[in-house]
């Protein structure tokens, strides 16, 4: 369960797509969350991503998770289009209504239009799952490269390490967590959906507009190991990261402690991971914090291709994850059923 290995995918990537099209400025690669394409003054941006973690507010998580990566080249995400598959068994108008309104609130939010998808029951799944894609425009001079990390940047991490998988976690698992945690903690962190949120298109916009940003990356299946792999490795380049820097909340340590987890690869939408010039990471983070969005300087890129996580103790390579541990976790359940 989970994305592809990072080695199959470079694999799979390498080989010889189709792309004849001479406008288009970025397409598919490793830490490429989002393709863009030249339309003259502005560069179209487009993505698309699904939601097959979690269930419930499924709509809302939809339309964020595809605004992220829209945001996270410098863009305006302005157009979505969903398509949503629901089970042949359990589907009523209650939740597809309730599943549509909460797509329409996500929208309202960012100021995004709806202007298209397709909805069915279809056959073989057990619950909802929305796929969707978003579209939006930059300036060709304002578009920030997923792959335009430069050595001695500066890494920031906005807000605190998985926030979404947090939310997962005590939404999904509330009966198994409640008698060994607290009822307040499971609350706070099924609360993460919304605060913090899982929204970095205010984060970027922030970002950019204080200082030299010349990457930006939202850490998603894998966590943040696998978002500091991919933004790293999009740009040929290693890093250096502060293990005592690392922002991890008290709510998520305490979860992942109950089900054994390394919290470092749990789904972590919702924080924006930067490489920016080192000369600008302090003003970039200081406008952060007075907007309300916590900021944390967690490392440097460097040369090479290693990450190390580095602490009093020494450094040691970043783990990597072959799979999300929250997919490891659900798929180890599903197989002791």
């Amino acid at each position: 369960m989970g994305k592809l290995p990072q080695a199959d995918l470079i694999t799979l990537l390498g080989r010889a797509l189709p792309n004849p099209d001479p406008r288009v400025v970025f397409g598919p690669g490793l830490g490429r969350d989002a393709a863009v394409i030249d339309f003259g003054d502005r560069y179209l941006v487009t993505k698309t991503d699904p939601i097959t973690f979690a269930t419930g507010d499924i709509g809302w998580y939809v339309v964020h998770i595809n605004a992220n990566d829209i945001a996270c080249l410098g863009a305006q995400p302005r157009w979505f289009i969903v398509t949503l598959l629901l089970p042949e068994n359990g589907t009523d108008h209650a939740m597809v209504e309730t599943i549509f309104d909460q797509v329409s609130r996500a929208s309202r939010e960012l100021g995004i239009s709806v202007v298209g998808g397709h909805t069915e029951i279809t056959h073989g799944i057990d619950r909802p799952i929305a796929v969707g894609a978003m579209f939006g425009d930059v300036a060709p001079e304002a578009l920030v490269r997923s792959d335009g990390a430069r050595v001695g940047d500066a890494l920031i991490l906005t807000k605190g390490i998985a926030v979404e998988g947090s939310a997962i976690l005590a939404r999904e698992l509330r009966e198994q967590l409640g008698p060994r945690l607290d009822a307040d903690l499971l609350e706070r962190a099924a609360g993460f959906l919304h605060n913090p949120g899982l929204s970095v298109v205010r984060d970027a916009l922030v970002a950019t507009t204080s200082g030299e940003v010349h990457a930006m990356h939202d850490p998603t299946e894998g966590g943040i190991a696998t978002g500091i792999y991919e933004l790293t490795g999009a740009a040929g380049l290693g890093a250096i990261v502060d293990a005592e820097s690392l922002p991890v909340y008290a709510e998520t340590m305490a979860i992942c402690d109950a089900l054994e987890l390394d919290p470092l690869g749990i789904i972590a939408s919702g924080s924006l991971l930067m490489a920016v010039a080192a000369g600008d990471a302090a003003s970039i983070a200081a406008a952060l914090e007075s907007e309300g969005i916590a900021a944390t300087i967690i490392g440097t890129v460097c040369e090479g291709s290693q990450v190390l996580l580095s602490s009093r103790a020494g450094s040691l390579p970043l783990r990597q994850f072959s799979r999300d541990e929250i997919a490891r976790l659900f798929e180890s359940r599903r197989d002791g059923d």
